[in-house]
């Protein structure tokens, strides 16, 4: 089985970095991984602040990807691990929807976005699919972290 997302309006929406479901990580609030994943582009620059802050996490996306600003020298080598920790940060504060990602079993997470084939499958389903990728590999770490609770859940 293959579990496909992309708008946050549809019934897997809270995989997609755009989800309304904040979290502390480095310290500080992030009110999306969209925000998380944007500012670490520009981590020790003023940019920080003004993408953290902005309302909407399209704006923070818009924000990351204009190059008027300096990106990061080693942004190729770390962005997967970026996104690795913010995924599992959000998964980790939120329950509900912690509990969704875990009730996928071992379906194959894609997020089916047309125009990204870097963190989606792009048009064609050609893309690397790196969100869908990490979103499986959070599960599996939230599977042994949490597998415990629903053991002894069951046990009673």
């Amino acid at each position: 089985m293959t579990i496909y997302f992309y708008s946050t309006r549809e019934e897997y929406g809270c995989f997609s970095n755009f989800s309304p479901h904040g979290f502390e990580l480095d310290g500080l609030y992030w009110s999306t991984s969209e925000h998380y994943f944007q500012v670490q582009k520009f981590v020790g620059t003023p940019h920080v602040e003004q993408i953290r802050l902005v309302k909407t996490p399209k704006d923070a996306a818009k924000m990351g990807r204009e190059r008027t600003r300096p990106l990061r020298q080693d942004w190729e080598q770390v962005k997967d691990d970026i996104m690795r920790q913010a995924v599992l940060s959000k998964f980790q504060t939120h329950k509900d929807i912690r509990d969704i990602l875990l009730s996928t079993g071992n379906a194959e997470i894609v997020e089916n976005s047309p125009i990204d084939f870097y963190w989606g499958c792009g048009t064609d389903g050609s893309g690397k699919n790196m969100l869908g990728k990490i979103l499986m590999e959070v599960r599996e770490i939230l599977h042994h972290t949490y597998s415990a609770d629903v053991d002894n859940r069951t046990v009673k």
